[in-house]
């Protein structure tokens, strides 16, 4: 049977958080994340991992306290669902699914849902793999749709009419991003030296705030990429791919 670990006040500071797992690098990122992840457990956030070293686990939130573009009553928000490496096939994303579920019926929320996207993106769900558990899609912006697992009649989820936009004033380019990823922190302060070294003006927004988040101007959980006052991506960005993507 797997042992999982959900993370609280008292073991935090000594649980590997998964994601940046042995990387010097992210270091920053993970104290970051964990920063934000002890501001959360008051609002219900759950990050609940396999006790193993490895990146294995499932992070949700009630949805009216997500950092996300999306309004709704008394549903569960799925922030990320990560099954990687040897640990794939092995029923654990089946298993850690199921417990957010069975933890949003026990809690009399009216469903539970998440963003994923109509072909693969980085850092979003698997549409084929909700749609297996019974998620259908309620909302859509471009690529982006909005999954929920309906346990009534209540009305769903729908994303923020800002997010809906797409599109900013600037005509910079600009990132917006938080400390919802720990491999954010260190490509911000590696994009910024680019930037300043190249003389490359490269505007940051920080999302730091559920307000901030509620009403952002695009699709995200992390990081959100515009040009041109459009929106381009939300691939995390290093200085080598964010040459190639000006050239």
């Amino acid at each position: 049977m797997n042992e999982y670990i959900n993370l609280d006040g008292k073991n935090i500071d000594k649980e590997h958080i998964c994601c940046a797992i042995g990387d010097p690098k992210h270091q920053k990122g993970v104290d970051k994340k964990k920063e934000w992840i002890k501001s959360k457990l008051k609002d219900g956030h759950i990050f609940r991992k396999l006790n193993a070293r490895g990146k294995i686990f499932i992070e949700y939130e009630p949805i009216e306290t997500a950092w996300v573009p999306i309004n709704g009553e008394n549903y569960m928000y799925i922030y990320c669902l990560w099954v990687a490496g040897s640990f794939k096939g092995k029923g654990i994303g089946k298993e850690l699914l199921e417990y957010a579920i069975d933890d949003a019926k026990s809690k009399k929320m009216s469903g539970i849902c998440t963003i994923v996207t109509k072909k693969k993106k980085p850092f979003i769900g698997d549409k084929k793999f909700y749609e297996h558990f019974g998620f259908k899609t309620v909302d859509t912006i471009s690529d982006y749709e909005l999954m929920a697992l309906q346990f009534d009649d209540n009305d769903t989820p729908k994303f923020c009419d800002s997010a809906r936009k797409m599109e900013i004033n600037s005509k910079n380019f600009t990132i917006y991003y938080s400390n919802e990823c720990p491999y954010v922190e260190y490509e911000i302060e590696e994009l910024s030296n680019y930037a300043k070294e190249k003389g490359i003006k490269l505007d940051f927004i920080k999302i730091d705030s559920l307000d901030k988040a509620k009403n952002a101007p695009c699709i995200i959980n992390n990081w959100a990429n515009f040009y041109d006052g459009k929106f381009i991506s939300n691939t995390i960005l290093n200085a080598n791919a964010f040459e190639k993507m000006i050239k």
